[in-house]
This record gives C-alpha cells, structure tokens and sequence, in this order.
C-alpha cells in the first residue's frame, strides 16, 4: 500500500530520537526503577483553578463547536499577557488560538511559505522544527549556531544562508535545546538582514515566561508588520496536555491562519478555552512558580553534573533543559543514549535530534523533583566512570 509521502516530512528525523523516551515511559508503566529526563513535561500539577474553570465549562455543556479563530475573550487575555511580555500593543483581531505551540508553528509555516521557497531556522533546533517547517513542502535551511561559539549567533553565518527564495526565520526563544537567550545586539542584526532580505520572523516563545523576569528580548515593537509570536501554557501553567497556545501577528496573516485552521482545526474546544482564560487570569503567579521551580533544580543539576568524566556541563539561560557535551566520553551520542538507558535506567535525548551542532551532546530534562535529579546525576556519573575504566 502506499502513503503519503507529507506524513513522513512532518515526522521529519527527530521522530526516531524518541525512542529512548517511549521506551523509557513503558518501563515506567510497568513499576520499573527509571529515571526519565527526556521529555519537557514540568514535574508540577496544573493550577487547581483552571481545572475548576474546565469541569464547570464541561458541566454547563461547553462542548460544541467553536470559532476557528477562537474566542474573543481568550483572545484578548493573550494580546494583554504578549503586551506585557513584549510591549507590542495588538489587538484581539490579530490573535489565533491554536492547539498548542506546535500547531502553531505547522500553521505558520504552511501560511508562509510552499514549494520553490525556502524557510530557515538555527541548528541546533527543537527536534520537530525540520519535518514541521517542510511540510508545505518549502526547502529547509539550516544556520549554524557553533558548539565553539557557546551556541550563540554570527549574523554572517545567518546572511550567507539567504537567497532570493528564502521567505521566513524560524527560532525558540529562549532556545531547546540549547537554554540560551537571543540577546539585544543578536536580535538586532537579525532584524536588519530581515528588513534587507524581506523575511519573515517567527519568534517561538514557548519558554519565555521561564526566562528572567518573565519575558525575552524580541523585535515584535520594532517590526510588527514582519514578525509573528508563537506561545503556549504548557510550560509556563503545567498544561502540557491541554493543547492550548496561539500565535500573534499582523491581521492579513491571521485571517489566512484562521482559512487554514477551519480545515485544519476547526476550533479549541471551548472548555479548554475557558481553562485557558482561568491560566491567564493568574499567569503572573503560575509563571513565577514555574520558574522559581525551574531555576533552583536547574541550579542542582548543573552543581551534580560537575566533574563527571569525559564530559562538559552548559549553564542554561532559561527553560527546562540543559546539554551535556559528552564527546569526551568515548561514544557518540546516540550509543550514549541507549547504553546509559539500557545500563542506569536514564532516559536523556540524543543531541543529534536538535541538528549537526549537537551531535556528542546529550540533552537533559530538569523539570523534576529533586530526588530524581540527584538520583540520575549518580547514575550518570557512574555511567561515565565506567566508561573511563574502560578506556
């Protein structure tokens, strides 16, 4: 039988990376000593106020169809919270509701680019970027972020990536898998070769109610009529599973989205609208948990990582992850992936699911409970202590 062929360009090779963890889940299920810090799934509960905010909606029947665009009043409660992450002043008009960041990128790129042009995003990239930013069948083109250059950005490197046909940038910020944040100057260089090259900017700010003081350096003041945000409440609300984000950006664009959305979509459920209202309502306090929570079991990872053999620790920015440069180990990072799984209990991500640049890198979860944490660094110490025997 034959299939489509689209299927396999969003699933994209960062799909196999996910094997490690997948199997990690299923030895947990079955009440098996592992330790999982492969996934970015916040260790938290989602406030009690949204899941009352949910359960009242589903008990006064908010379960029919919904607006593809989405609610006027959800709407609004972004264009306030991306006012007050960004100081770009939008209206509800230039706001969509999508099921979550990821839904949001795919949207985007379909809405941006098609076949003949081409999309580009840094290297390293979240895992699903290559297959997602493809699927409208635009060539994908990758901008080194060096190892040697602590991950951070050479606009060169960025402008000898361009030609006629490039259409849009796509970047997280702050980073995944890297935790680094654009800085001012980065953003800045970015936006002149934009306005030079007439591209796009399709800022993902997932993670940016994580970052210090709650928001990140952006160019959505400076050139709203070229730059589009993608966010979410999985990270910053502990509502990974609820599939609630949205992208902000100029009207023309967000009617096209909302075309889009109506055969794609067709509207967020309206009581995991009225959940998300409830997460705005208090998102100040749920962020700042969140990132307290963050920080300090980032601060613990990185103090039991130190001096383990044969690998280096990178100090994250913000976010949930940090890498682990592991080319001194003796193993590539994919073997070193499965053996420490296999070996220790420990599910981490192979570095080369994020791009060429993190290959010998391993990525690690530290959005869990202390114990765990410490736990798996003893493991993972162990691990390379072995190895270094061996050697």
């Amino acid at each position: 039988m034959k299939f489509s062929q689209l299927v396999t360009r969003i699933a994209g090779d960062g799909a196999d990376a996910w094997r490690t963890h997948y199997a990690a889940q299923a030895a947990q299920e079955r009440g098996e000593d592992v330790i999982i810090l492969s996934v970015g799934d916040p260790a938290l509960s989602t406030p009690q106020a949204v899941v009352d905010r949910a359960v009242a909606a589903l008990r006064a029947e908010d379960t029919h169809y919904t607006g593809a665009r989405g609610r006027d009043t959800l709407r609004r409660a972004i264009a306030e919270l991306h006012a007050r992450r960004s100081g770009q002043t939008v209206g509800e008009d230039e706001v969509v509701v999508t099921a979550g960041a990821q839904n949001a990128l795919l949207t985007a790129a379909m809405c941006l680019a098609g076949e003949g042009d081409e999309v580009l995003t840094f290297d390293p990239f979240y895992a699903t970027y290559p297959g997602t930013l493809k699927c409208s069948g635009a060539r994908l083109v990758t901008v080194p972020l060096r190892a040697a250059n602590g991950f951070r950005l050479d606009p060169a490197d960025l402008e000898s990536a361009l030609t006629p046909r490039s259409r849009a940038l796509f970047f997280a910020n702050p980073g995944n898998p890297t935790g680094i944040i654009l800085s001012a100057a980065e953003l800045q260089a970015i936006g002149e070769i934009a306005r030079r090259y007439d591209l796009w900017i399709v800022a993902d700010e997932v993670y940016a109610g994580l970052a210090p003081g709650g928001h990140v350096p952006g160019l959505a003041t400076t050139m709203p009529e070229r730059v589009v945000t993608l966010g979410s409440l999985s990270k910053t609300h502990a509502m990974c599973g609820w599939r609630a984000g949205w992208m902000v950006g100029p009207k023309a664009l967000m009617d096209h989205a909302e075309n889009l959305l109506i055969g794609m979509l067709y509207g967020l459920p309206g009581f995991i609208q009225e959940a998300a209202l409830a997460a705005l309502d208090i998102s100040d306090e749920s962020e700042r948990k969140t990132r307290d929570y963050c920080s300090a079991r980032a601060a613990l990872m990185l103090k039991h990582l130190q001096d383990i053999p044969g690998t280096t620790v990178l100090a994250p920015q913000a976010g949930m992850f940090l890498l682990l440069d592991i080319r001194g180990s003796g193993l590539d990072s994919t073997a070193f992936t499965e053996r420490l799984f296999r070996t220790q209990g420990v599910s981490v991500m192979d570095g080369g699911a994020f791009g060429e640049q993190t290959r010998g890198f391993v990525r690690l979860s530290y959005a869990i409970d202390e114990a765990p944490i410490i736990e798996a660094c003893r493991r993972i110490r162990q691990f390379c202590e072995g190895l270094a025997s061996a050697s």
